[in-house]
């Protein structure tokens, strides 16, 4: 396995590790009597400020990560650090968005992106308040009133976007976001997401199943496979930002695509990964 930057140092000579998975298993009983293994074994180590990137085959335990990473899941054994602390099934320490947007029909857009932070306890008019400068700057500002029904798949993803973004947690987990979009608004919503992140200095995890969308979007990458789920590689995405999208005709881009489609066993074919 390589793995590059989880001890680099900062400033004072301590590693800024914003989330951290520690030999994190997980099992579940089968009918037969015997034991279904999920995951074995998890280490990973997420720097603050990072794009991370989780790839591997379905069934190879993403969601599961996830799930245990936002609390809503114990692990049967190891571990989860959030700002160095003891985070193990505890809700609320991160920002989660699945790959459907989850708005509420009856709510207009400004509403639902401000769920979270009424959640917290923010009453609606200062929510509001806060979070309409957002919509202006990130393409929805003619929507605020808008229903969800009445909105394209991409500004609906915009907006449920927005929603985790602004729940006060600096850790944001998204679940292929952008796995139901057409290819032109799913290029779209990868170079507007990378704008956001970037202005917003959160740490994200992205669960994908796209090889490219990984190496476009990320400065690292957790290759896993399925059976235990396990991570097989990590690596490092040696590619400068910004990134337009002329990066991905690069060779710099191809080789670190070649090599993950080579670690999921599926070099020869990329449409077979794309599928699963």
């Amino acid at each position: 396995m390589r793995d590059t930057g989880a001890d680099s140092f900062f400033g004072d000579g301590v590693a800024q590790i914003k989330v951290e998975l520690s030999g994190v298993s997980q099992q579940f009983p089968r009918p037969d009597g015997g034991i279904f293994t999920a995951l074995e074994k998890v280490t990973i180590r997420i720097e603050a400020g990072k794009f991370i990137s989780l790839i591997g085959p379905s069934g190879c335990g993403k969601s599961t990560i996830f799930n245990i990473v936002a609390g809503l899941q114990q692990p049967s054994d190891g571990e989860v650090i959030i700002n160095g602390r003891e985070s193990t099934g505890m809700v609320g320490a991160v920002g989660y968005m699945l790959q459907k947007d989850l708005l509420f029909p009856w709510r207009t857009v400004i509403d639902n992106i401000v769920l979270g932070l009424e959640v917290r306890g923010v009453a609606r008019k200062e929510a509001r308040n806060y979070a309409m400068p957002f919509l202006e700057k990130y393409g929805l500002g003619g929507f605020a009133d808008a229903y969800p029904g009445t909105l394209s798949g991409g500004m609906r993803q915009r907006a449920a976007l927005l929603r985790t973004l602004l729940f006060d947690s600096d850790v944001i987990l998204l679940d292929e976001p952008f796995g139901a979009l057409d290819a032109q608004t799913r290029s779209h919503m990868q170079e507007w997401l990378l704008q956001i992140w970037q202005d917003f200095q959160k740490t994200v995890i992205f669960v994908t199943h796209d090889v490219e969308e990984a190496v476009y979007l990320s400065d690292e990458i957790y290759v896993m496979a399925a059976r235990p789920g396990r991570v097989i590689s990590h690596l490092n995405v040696p590619i400068e930002r910004p990134r337009p999208r002329s990066i991905t005709l690069s060779r710099d881009f191809r080789e670190m695509k070649s090599e993950c489609l080579n670690l999921l066993g599926h070099f020869e074919d990329e449409a077979e990964v794309q599928s699963h």
